[in-house]
């Protein structure tokens, strides 16, 4: 346990080109408050400052980071390197102690004299720290990589359900026969080829066919292109879970790129005391809701949505047609409980928390042991 005296608070507001930085005493008082660039002039500015002012008032510095993934990493692994005592700041709880106060004006200082106050009024010791390891650098490149994935899959869906209405026009109903799979790369290169069918221009088309064909054309090259680059972060992907060491794709239900999202939200499975810790960050665990004599549970929408729809995907396959015997025979048997199906699903789901937990923890292969993981 320290001492909230034996510290100066350094929160800092993140932005992509600058931070801004409020410096407080355990009293709350501001001390130094300043806006640098993010880069190493404004790091080593940021350094200097504040352990002149800590070395002068013979005490440590903590700093609180909103952001220690996106625009603030470059800071956040500078002061780790320097050795200095980071905390993750939630934006939530600043939001909060924004909105307890009399004039909730926002401004960037005012966001890091914010963060630098939650330092003071949580306490030290339950704010997460930022730390280097290997399993944290490898979920941070896991991340990025599932982004990109998410913005090209949603591509490719927008391109795909323009390109149904288009072959739509052009062919009518007759295009969804002539392949098993319309966006092969066979079918594209056959609509690109030939954009419309000879019925239709038999028949007369009512809009410029040159036109109609080369918005097909388009739409078939960018499918293409994105395809291609879907499957290279796909193997980019298999290419850092491999360093990892995890093995949790081996859970039925979870293929790679589920198990990537997984791992890149769970990070560092270690700061997580238990199972049920991992549950509550992931939205999983019902929030208490009780008064008197009267307790209460309800369902919550918090915790980690990435996580928790990962989990969710598992869970759905599982019971699937495909899936798998026990998630199945479980699922059933809270269905025979009186639960309906939303609850058992969300039941099966806090039961695949605790398997991932494990497997995670001990970075071992999926061994179903009934008694113990679904009882």
């Amino acid at each position: 346990m320290v001492h909230p005296a034996d510290f100066i608070y350094a929160g800092m507001d993140i932005h992509r080109e600058t931070h801004s930085v409020c410096v407080l005493d355990c009293f709350g008082q501001s001390i130094w408050e300043e806006t640098i660039d993010n880069e190493e002039k404004g790091f080593v500015k940021l350094y200097q400052k504040i352990e002149k002012i800590a070395n002068r008032r013979k005490l440590k510095t903590v700093f609180g980071l909103e952001d220690t993934s996106g625009s603030g990493l470059l800071l956040a692994h500078y002061l780790a390197k320097k050795g200095c005592f980071i905390k993750t700041v939630n934006p939530v709880l600043v939001d909060r102690l924004r909105k307890k106060t009399t004039h909730p004006e926002k401004s960037d200082i005012l966001d890091a004299k914010g963060v630098a106050k939650v330092l003071i009024r949580d306490g030290i010791d339950t704010l997460p720290n930022y730390k280097i390891s290997q399993s944290n650098q490898l979920a941070k490149e896991l991340r990025e990589l599932n982004n990109d994935r998410n913005y090209l899959v949603a591509e490719q869906t927008r391109l795909k359900n323009q390109l149904h209405a288009l072959l739509g026009l052009t062919y009518g109903k007759e295009y969804k026969t002539l392949f098993k799979n319309t966006f092969s790369q066979k079918a594209l290169r056959y609509f690109k080829e030939n954009p419309l069918s000879e019925q239709i221009v038999k028949n007369g088309f009512p809009y410029s066919i040159e036109v109609a064909g080369n918005r097909i054309r388009r739409k078939a090259d960018r499918l293409v292109a994105l395809i291609s680059e879907i499957k290279e972060i796909e193997k980019e992907q298999a290419e850092v879970m491999e360093k990892t060491d995890q093995k949790i794709e081996t859970l039925p239900g979870c293929g790679m790129v589920t198990a990537a999202v997984v791992f890149a939200e769970v990070k560092d499975v270690t700061r997580f005391n238990s199972s049920s810790a991992l549950a509550k960050y992931a939205g999983l665990s019902p929030r208490q809701r009780s008064s008197g004599k009267s307790f209460h549970h309800q369902k919550t929408y918090s915790g980690n949505r990435r996580l928790n729809a990962a989990i969710h995907r598992i869970a759905l396959s599982q019971i699937g047609r495909r899936g798998c015997d026990v998630a199945k025979e479980y699922f059933q048997r809270k269905i025979s409980e009186g639960k309906t199906k939303k609850q058992a699903i969300t039941c099966l789901k806090r039961k695949l928390c605790d398997i991932v937990y494990l497997m995670l923890k001990k970075q071992e292969v999926y061994n179903y042991q009934p008694k113990k993981l679904l009882t």
